[in-house]
This record gives C-alpha cells, sequence and structure tokens, in this order.
C-alpha cells in the first residue's frame, strides 16, 4: 500500500488558524491599543485620521497608568485643550475591544452626556475598525443601544449626568469615568455628593478603577485640587534643548518684549537658553512623568497649556494680555490654561476703593459709548433704575440713576418709566443712544405688575426677570412662559452678575471692564453698589460661597446686575457693533467729498436720454 504524506505546511497554516482563533489577545496598554487602532472621525477631531499618542506624549504616561491594575484611582487636574476626552473616548474604546466590563460615564448634566455619546462617541464606534460591531447598530431591534447607554459583549457603557441622582444609583458598574468634575453640582438633587454616588456604584468590585478628569476652578472650592492633593502628585518633566536640564514647563519662564507677543520664547530654568515652538514640542516628546509624593492608590496628573501642542507661545501671551486687566477674564485663564485653581483676591468690595473710578460728570456721553442698557428693581412703593453704557470690552460707564415713587400696584409708576426708557442721549460725536434693552425684576410682591408691563414691551426688549441664585449658572438662561398671561420670563444667574461685576469693581486702569462712575452720585449709592459680600459656608464636605447683605439696601448693586443681564440678553458683541459703527463712519466721511462735488458739477449740455437718441 502506498503511504500518502501530508501536505505539511498546509497543514501547519491550518494548525495556526486554529490556534489565533483561539488564543487569547496579546496584552495591550491603552496607549499601545489606541496606536493600533484607533481613529480619529472628521466631525470630532481637527487631525482626522491614526492616532499617535507620540504627537502629544504626555498622554502616554496617563492612560498607561490608567491600565495598571495596581492603581484603583487616576486623577488628572489639566488645563483645556490638551486631550483629556480624547484620553477617555481611547479608554472607553479598549474597554469595549480588549476588557468588556459595565462602565459608567457621567459628565456635569444629562445634556452634556447626550452631546458627549452623539458627538464623540459615536464616531469613533463608527470609524474604528477594531470596535465596529461590537456596539449593535441603534436602529436594530432589541439593540439594547440607546443615546444613553451602549451595549456590547461582556459589558456597557452608560452615560449619565451628574444632576440626575436616579442615573446615579442604578446598576453597578466596575470602571467609572468622571468628566469635568469641578462642574458638577454639590448634591445629585437630595441624594448627597455626586462623586461618591457613582464612586457606590464599583463598591462590590475587586479590581474597580475611577477615573476623575477636570479643569480646576475655585480655590478651596475644587473637586479635583482636593483629590490631586490627596495622590501622588505627578508633574511632566522635560529636558533643555540646549543643556538637558530636566524641568517642569512653568509661566514664570515664558518671556517676550513688552506688547510684542510675536516674540514670546521659553527660557530653561538653568541655563537660560531660549526655546522656539519647535524646541518646545521635541522637549515635551522626550518628557516623563515623575512624581512628588508617595503612592496610596491613587496615581494623580497636573497639565498646563505650555505642554499642548496645539498651543503657541504667541497665542498663549496674547490671550494672557488680553485677560489680565480683566479679573473674570484672568480666573478663565488661569483654569482653563495654567490648570491651576483661582484665589479669589477678595470677598467684597470697599465703596471708598470704587470711588477712585469717580470723574468729572459728562455734558454728553463720551464718544467711545456703543449702547445703553437699563435695570429696573421693584420695591413696595418705588422702581429705582440704572442706565449703562458699554464701549469696547465691555468698558461700562455709569449714566444716570433714578427714583420713580409710587405704589407699583397702579399704573401712574409704570407709566413714568415707560416715559424714561425711551429717552435719548446724546454722545460727543453727534449720535442718539436709546436704552438698547431693560430687565425688571419680577421677584418680590409686585410680580403681575410686571409680566403686564413687560410683555406688550417686549419687542422694545423691556424684559421680565427673576433672580436666580447659585453658583455657576449662565447670567442669562432660557426664558420661560409659565405664567398666566405668558409673560416671556429670563432666569438671571444673579451669583455669577455680582461676581463678574465685582472683580470689575476691583479694575484701576480704563480700558476692558473698566467702571466710570461720574461725580453726580451720592455716597448712598456707592454704599449700595458695595452692599453684598460672599462668605464660605462648610456644606457636605465642600466650601459653598453665599452672597450676603452687609447693609439693607443694595439697590445700586442690584439694578447694575440687571443692566449687565439686559446687554448679555441682547445676545450681540459690543465690540461688534463698535466696529460697524467705525466703519459707517469712515464711509459717511469719504462720501461728504464726492456729494460735494455732484452739487458743484455743472449739468452737460444736451445731455441725458432725451436729447441723446436724437
Amino acid at each position: 500500500m502506498k503511504l500518502t504524506i501530508p501536505n505539511l505546511p498546509a497543514a501547519k497554516t491550518a494548525t495556526d488558524r486554529v490556534l489565533n482563533l483561539i488564543a487569547p489577545p496579546p496584552e495591550l496598554s491603552i496607549s499601545e491599543w489606541a496606536d493600533q487602532h484607533r481613529r480619529l472621525s472628521a466631525e470630532a477631531s481637527a487631525e482626522a485620521g491614526v492616532w499617535n499618542t507620540a504627537s502629544a506624549e504626555y498622554q502616554r504616561g496617563i492612560m498607561d497608568a490608567i491600565s495598571d491594575d495596581n492603581i484603583e484611582n487616576v486623577v488628572i487636574m489639566s488645563c483645556a485643550q490638551v486631550g483629556k476626552t480624547e484620553m477617555i473616548l481611547n479608554l472607553v474604546g479598549y474597554t469595549i475591544d480588549m476588557e468588556p466590563c459595565p462602565t459608567l460615564l457621567v459628565q456635569p448634566t444629562l445634556d452634556m452626556a447626550q452631546t458627549f455619546s452623539k458627538d464623540r462617541l459615536a464616531p469613533m464606534l463608527r470609524d474604528t475598525p477594531n470596535l465596529k460591531g461590537k456596539v449593535k447598530d441603534a436602529r436594530a431591534r432589541d439593540s439594547g443601544n440607546t443615546t444613553l447607554k451602549k451595549n456590547f459583549a461582556g459589558g456597557h457603557i452608560t452615560m449619565c449626568g451628574a444632576n440626575s441622582p436616579s442615573s446615579l444609583a442604578s446598576r453597578p458598574c466596575r470602571l467609572v469615568l468622571m468628566d469635568e468634575v469641578d462642574r458638577f453640582p454639590l448634591s445629585a438633587g437630595a441624594e448627597g455628593d455626586p462623586c461618591d454616588l457613582a464612586k457606590a456604584r464599583a463598591a462590590t468590585f475587586h479590581n474597580r478603577k475611577f477615573v476623575m478628569v477636570s479643569t480646576p476652578t475655585v480655590a478651596g472650592q475644587s473637586r479635583i485640587e482636593a483629590e490631586f492633593e490627596k495622590s501622588d502628585k505627578r508633574e511632566y518633566h522635560v529636558p533643555c534643548p540646549h543643556c538637558e536640564h530636566s524641568q517642569t514647563l512653568r509661566w514664570s519662564n515664558v518671556h517676550w518684549d513688552t506688547d510684542k507677543p510675536e516674540t514670546a520664547a521659553y527660557a530653561c530654568e538653568e541655563c537660560g537658553g531660549l526655546w522656539s515652538d519647535a524646541d518646545r514640542f521635541r522637549a515635551v516628546r522626550r518628557g516623563e512623568w515623575r512624581a512628588t509624593a508617595p503612592f496610596v492608590e491613587t496615581a494623580g496628573f497636573r497639565l498646563n497649556g505650555l505642554y499642548s501642542p496645539w498651543t503657541s507661545l504667541e497665542s498663549a501671551v496674547r490671550k494672557f494680555l488680553a485677560a489680565k486687566r480683566d479679573p473674570a477674564q484672568l480666573r478663565v485663564f488661569v483654569n482653563t490654561f495654567f490648570g491651576e485653581t483661582y484665589e479669589e483676591a477678595g470677598e467684597g468690595v470697599d465703596e471708598l476703593d470704587i470711588m477712585a473710578n469717580i470723574e468729572p460728570a459728562w455734558q454728553k456721553l463720551p464718544e467711545a459709548g456703543v449702547l445703553l442698557t437699563a435695570g429696573v428693581d421693584v420695591q413696595d412703593d418705588r422702581l429705582e433704575s440704572q442706565v449703562i453704557m458699554w464701549s469696547r470690552d465691555e468698558e461700562a460707564h455709569v449714566v444716570d440713576v433714578q427714583t420713580f415713587i409710587g405704589d407699583p400696584s397702579s399704573a401712574g409708576v409704570w407709566s413714568d418709566l415707560d416715559a424714561y426708557l425711551m429717552n435719548t442721549w446724546e454722545t460727543e460725536d453727534g449720535r442718539e443712544l436709546i436704552i438698547r434693552a431693560a430687565c425688571v425684576d419680577s421677584g418680590g410682591h409686585h410680580t403681575q405688575a410686571v409680566y403686564q408691563f413687560c410683555k406688550p414691551r417686549y419687542g422694545r426688549r423691556i424684559f421680565a426677570i427673576k433672580g436666580i441664585g447659585g453658583e455657576g449658572k449662565a447670567i442669562v438662561g432660557r426664558p420661560s412662559k409659565n405664567n398666566h398671561i405668558k409673560c416671556p420670563l429670563f432666569p438671571i444667574g444673579v451669583d455669577t452678575a455680582k461676581e463678574t461685576i465685582y472683580s470689575r469693581l476691583q479694575i484701576r486702569e480704563e480700558g476692558a471692564g473698566y467702571v466710570h462712575f461720574p461725580d453726580t452720585l451720592d455716597d448712598e449709592y456707592f454704599k449700595q453698589l458695595t452692599a453684598e459680600k460672599v462668605v464660605k459656608k462648610y456644606h457636605k464636605g465642600f466650601y459653598k460661597r453665599e452672597w450676603v447683605k452687609t447693609r439693607r439696601r443694595n439697590e445700586a448693586l442690584d439694578t447694575f446686575v440687571y443692566a449687565y443681564a439686559a446687554l448679555n440678553c441682547l445676545g450681540v458683541s459690543v465690540n461688534l457693533i463698535a466696529q460697524r459703527s467705525v466703519k459707517r463712519a469712515q464711509k459717511v466721511e469719504s462720501d461728504e467729498p464726492k456729494q460735494r462735488r455732484r452739487r458743484t458739477q455743472q449739468p452737460r449740455r444736451g445731455g441725458g436720454f432725451v436729447n441723446g437718441w436724437r
């Protein structure tokens, strides 16, 4: 019998295929998985295509720490625009592909969770090859795939808002991701701290993992700063391209010629050698993370904008110069570029300090004026009003303060206010400014009278408002008509507005945010304007800031707040209006000689259509 020798190479190939099918997946860290498989989507990234961790090398150490089984907590306190969201997406993609498990992603609000799911997560699931098909099509019947919950083999990812206690208290999850924790509310309804509620979801897992990410906010109130202080406080060190000295990047080492941001360069703290942006980017690629405190369960990472490969020194200096004169803008810059908490300059304003801004009353308004707004406060026996003129960069002039004596439940006092709001003021260059918008407070005992006054004047931008206390509220919210006459009612974040106004009252140099006062104002006005201060109260493990009165009357502050709210209700850029006014004035000026020439030009003899056809 003839012996048949099998085709050994073919058999080996078949065996290899079987072994490859049953072999466990290769062990990869999150950064290795991202480099091999992640694809950036065109609608969700400025640089669509293959992911490359080396383009922002500091991300490697952060992602690999999350992969480390010996680390339970990872805290990332950083500025904006360093790729925090992309790292979260890499972690989610890695979890779906390599280590499926129940996962919870908490955003500050439910709306933000939905936006993250639609705008960031869905494109990644669509464009990353290794993730295709692992999450069923949402349109398929019984897919288990909704906007806020994605099922996949071995697990799911649930997205929720920190303001939704029901979604924080549902099923257990091994991996808990908390994004922008400094924007979480102090309490999720009446249930308590949302971070604690989220962490409780992982209590039964021995291999649980928590990741907290945020740009910091105010010192003493920042969740991410408090968590970072409990960590091993890792800092990213980079070598000098001239002397190889290893150092962290600090704003104090950025130098530029006065008023010339284009000359900005980074100076080595050791040799003083100047780095260009290209030098800085290369140094970041060669950097490494170093812990500055003992490790106890938590790895902490801190980053500022100097490490970002997407930010030039020139643009950073320009933003700093624009922000430094306005405490409110400076606070944003410190948080979003330095990646540090902001230390409030003061908890109140002294009336004697702001009286330094008093100047001789003007006969006509300064020609820099762009528009007027008014704020009206309703008392039981009078109406208090204040008119503010706004110039470029929201520089403000207090134009007029008036009191209308009368019972707000009667028509007479409202008729006086109506006539007043139709006044015009002349500027030094001959323009007439009208009150473009006014906000009337509906709180107190005369709510219906305010509605009846404001509704028919809505077309004149006379708005009914209601003050809403609390930190982080938008200065102007979406109006509602939940009243019997359907008058649009705007919610006003009065605490946010007061923070802005008080910070600007501390500006002592004319320009952006500066407030001018005429010498016709009496001492009582300044006492009312500074009649509140901020106090800190300890509430459920965090300091809560509250505005309290230091004296009974504060109408000057309230009407200033309402006038500022009216500016925000308009939704216009003061600078843009100013630019258009300048262009119109220049056009008129350039047209005048042409008009004079037309008037002096003699008509042509026999000209015109009638004689021309002959």
